[in-house]
């Protein structure tokens, strides 16, 4: 894990990071690290909010962190890729409301945003092979502009998807 607390500027993966603000960023890599764990830690912190934007999601510890924080009280949203809903492990989720993105481009992220205060984002599919094999990052931003952004999209994001049934 690569740490820069505080950095003033920079700008990553679309979410420009304001001047005048200071920022904590980790930086994780695999399959030096394996970025389940990371995933895992972050979900288990959420006490409000969490989130969701993903390509796909099929990790089991990573869902089993949701349905925890979903079953603790947490608001979990999640929104998934049409195109990956049959990779996507659905029928696991227990709790998290599941949306699924419209026709159209491809909702490629793979980010959340937990209590407002804290965004994961990067390469890493939320798959087993993407969190732990492949060549991938992981990317945790605590400023709250760049959350902000992420959670402005999101909303626009979830407010065009279609509710799925997921069974319980």
């Amino acid at each position: 894990m690569i740490r820069f607390a505080p950095i003033a500027r920079t700008a990553a993966l679309g979410f420009a990071l304001l001047a005048d603000t200071a920022a904590a960023v980790e930086i994780h890599h695999s399959p030096v690290e394996n970025l389940e764990r990371v995933d895992v830690a972050l979900i288990a912190t959420a006490e409000r909010t969490i989130d969701v934007a993903a390509f796909v999601l099929s990790n089991h510890p990573v869902i089993t962190a949701l349905n925890d924080a979903s079953a603790r009280g947490v608001e979990v949203r999640i929104v998934l890729d049409r195109s990956q809903l049959s990779r996507s492990f659905v029928d696991r989720i227990a709790g998290p409301e599941v949306r699924v993105s419209p026709a159209g481009p491809l909702m490629h992220l793979k980010s959340y945003a937990v209590d407002g205060r804290t965004l994961r984002t990067g390469s890493a599919n939320f798959t087993a092979s993407g969190l732990k094999h492949q060549a991938n990052d992981l990317i945790v931003i605590e400023e709250p502009g760049a959350v902000a952004q992420f959670r402005a999209a999101f909303e626009r994001e979830w407010n065009r998807s279609t509710p799925i049934e997921v069974r319980r």
